[in-house]
């Protein structure tokens, strides 16, 4: 390519290129490519004269990339796509509007602004925000945004219920679900309630939701969640959890997964990035899971693993077998 050179002040051959720059960012040294240009009479290389090379930009970047923070460009397309002004959706989210103007042009974000961002991204979030705040929007655009969002989350829902439903939980109300049919919305709503505001390893979430369920099985006669438990290596777990786990982050986004370490290995920790639908619950069913989210905050995920091998339902079953509630009973809660 020809452009100009700024040492030989003259028009000459140039050559696109790049050089390493380090960066520490909140304690993360980030190495970023930036891009440059080389005359190919002197050899001096210079930035790109369209102001293309922002390496503290990339920088911020990477590091968002890193810890799956929200980049500028992606709250910028969600604003766009959904109408507002960086003054409405500032006012929907509390902020002043210069915060939301330094995000979207780069500044680096604080995880707890972070996690709002990615909670109003959400249909359902963003519809409660609308619901909680009716001033900030004027009144046709509050409605108009009210009706797309309902619409929206009808129509993801939906397929999503009907597939887990049908190809998963299409089972009667028997002992092994607590005679309760099947609900994929307790299920999703449990989970996020025991996972809202902490890091949850996937193995004590399991033994928590094993432990509602049949403690509420125990104290009212049914499950909440009419799920089917498995009996496996670490301990009782809802038939076919990995799935549910994985809609509840790949497709519904309503979940964060992350690894730790655990002693000697690594650990998969989940966390809920939108709050439960706590209208889903019957009182009974919150304060149960109230319970156990109390009751166990202090055992780490192999003291719940090994203290669940001693209930009745896992050691009167075999490997893959189900755990009827009849065991509850027995509960040691």
């Amino acid at each position: 390519m020809t452009g100009y050179c700024p040492h030989c002040e003259e028009e000459r051959e140039l050559v696109p290129t790049s050089r390493a720059v380090e960066y520490s960012v909140r304690g993360d040294n980030i190495t970023v490519q930036v891009p440059m240009l080389r005359c190919s009479t002197c050899g001096k290389e210079f930035e790109p004269p369209d102001g293309s090379n922002d390496p503290l930009g990339l920088a911020y970047a990477e590091y968002r990339r890193r810890h799956n923070l929200v980049q500028p460009s992606d709250i910028r397309e969600f604003r766009h796509s959904i109408g507002l002004t960086q003054k409405e959706l500032s006012k929907l989210l509390g902020w002043g509007a210069i915060t939301l103007a330094r995000y979207e042009n780069g500044a680096l974000q604080d995880e707890a602004h972070d996690r709002a961002l990615r909670l109003v991204m959400h249909p359902e979030a963003l519809l409660r925000l609308l619901q909680d705040r009716p001033d900030a929007l004027p009144p046709q655009k509050q409605g108009s945004l009210t009706t797309r969002l309902r619409d929206q989350i009808t129509e993801e829902r939906i397929p999503l219920m009907h597939l887990f439903e049908d190809r998963l939980a299409s089972y009667d109300p028997d002992e092994y679900s607590g005679y309760r049919r099947f609900d994929i919305d307790k299920l999703f709503n449990s989970i996020l309630f025991l996972c809202t505001n902490q890091e949850v390893f996937k193995t004590k979430l399991n033994k928590l939701l094993f432990y509602a369920d049949f403690k509420h099985f125990k104290d009212y006669l049914v499950s909440i969640t009419g799920s089917h438990y498995a009996h496996l290596p670490f301990g009782p777990a809802p038939d076919n959890y990995a799935i549910f786990l994985a809609a509840l982050t790949d497709v519904e986004g309503a979940l964060a997964t992350s690894e730790k370490p655990i002693g000697e290995y690594v650990g998969e920790v989940l966390t809920a990035i939108r709050p439960p639908d706590i209208a889903v619950f019957e009182a009974s069913e919150l304060k149960i899971l109230a319970l156990i989210q109390e009751h166990f905050a202090e055992l780490t995920a192999k003291q719940m693993s090994d203290l669940s091998h001693h209930e009745e339902g896992f050691r009167q079953t075999r490997d893959g077998e189900l755990i009827s509630y009849s065991y509850a009973a027995a509960l040691s809660l």
